[in-house]
């Protein structure tokens, strides 16, 4: 029985999928098998794993396209080892990324069941470098949060203050994935982050703290899929919501956020002054927004994006001020 069983759902992404493979037979932990579900692809899929003559290589084929979720539980069904690491096809791993992640529970107690790791964007093109730029600021929080354990984690979660992306880069006991129930298959966003808060009802998540894992930037559902998922999200874990915000998290106006920058990059502005009105914004968080509101340029006429362009940004920086104010005032 293999100690690692790496599942990568996929569907219609023949040009990556070797690459994502690849990433997992090369891990310096060999110990492993590779569980390939195909959700019903309609490209060079197949030809793709057939190229593979390789035992580790397990291929699994839905008939119809079933989507990301429902794929990740198949492979969560056939698993055979002792532990499960989901790789999204199309990212891949740093060669010792299952390595790192093993010596680092290697220590621990059986009350901790996982691990996740840091990952960075492969971000491409001429508009690369400042998609980089914007994605590194965001990532700086105004504090450190606190990344391990269980309890403590569920806020820090539930803020996006922390983002355990399960698709690629949990590593947890096979045996607690399936008494957690897998991946929620009706939710169409945020399936990662309410998988590992229903992992931590069985235990504790490790972090390593380095990026091992390379992620290509997907599309966006549309803002109002992102929406409902969000509510969906919330509802489902609305004691949990309470109990954090009441402790100072910031979790509905951080989904406020979230939204307020889907509907600004589809150029549903006035939707997204709307969900911008009560989202936690910091100054941190202004390039993020100028890049969203510049996104909406084309779908949107220059003078009528320009304008609430500059409306939002007068909220932004007239919100910091008034903060800075009172905090000046405290002080004194």
């Amino acid at each position: 029985m293999p100690r690692v069983s790496v599942i990568i759902p996929t569907y219609n992404r023949a040009e990556t999928l070797s690459r994502a493979i690849d990433s997992a037979l090369e891990q310096t932990v060999d110990d492993l098998e590779v569980v390939v579900v195909d959700d019903g692809s309609a490209d060079e899929t197949q030809s793709v794993l057939a190229g593979y003559d390789d035992s580790r290589v397990r291929p699994i084929v839905h008939a119809t396209n079933r989507g990301a979720n429902v794929a990740r539980n198949t492979g969560i069904e056939y698993a055979r080892g002792e532990y499960i690491a989901f790789l999204d096809s199309d990212d891949t791993w740093h060669p010792e990324k299952l390595e790192r992640q093993l010596e680092a529970l290697a220590d621990r107690s059986d009350a901790w069941v996982g691990t996740y790791c840091d990952s960075t964007f492969e971000l491409s093109g001429p508009a690369g470098p400042i998609q980089s730029f914007v994605a590194s600021v965001l990532a700086r929080g105004d504090t450190e949060p606190t990344r391990e354990g269980d309890e403590e984690l569920i806020g820090e979660i539930l803020a996006d203050n922390v983002q355990p992306g399960a698709g690629s880069t949990l590593l947890v006991r096979a045996s607690v994935a399936r008494r957690a129930g897998g991946f929620d298959e009706t939710l169409d966003r945020f399936q990662d982050p309410e998988f590992c808060l229903r992992i931590l009802e069985h235990g504790k998540l490790a972090y390593v703290d380095e990026p091992l894992v390379r992620r290509e930037p997907t599309g966006h559902p549309p803002a109002d899929l992102i929406r409902n998922a969000s509510e969906q999200y919330l509802s489902t874990y609305e004691d949990e919501v309470e109990r954090f915000e009441s402790a100072g998290y910031e979790i509905r106006s951080t989904h406020e956020l979230i939204l307020a920058k889907r509907y600004l990059a589809e150029g549903r502005l006035p939707r997204g002054v709307w969900h911008l009105r009560t989202a936690a914004v910091s100054p941190r968080h202004v390039p993020g927004l100028c890049w969203a509101l510049g996104t909406g340029v084309g779908r949107r006429p220059l003078s009528v994006v320009a304008t609430i362009g500059l409306v939002v940004l007068s909220m932004l920086f007239g919100q910091w001020a008034i903060k800075h104010r009172l905090t000046d005032s405290s002080e004194h």
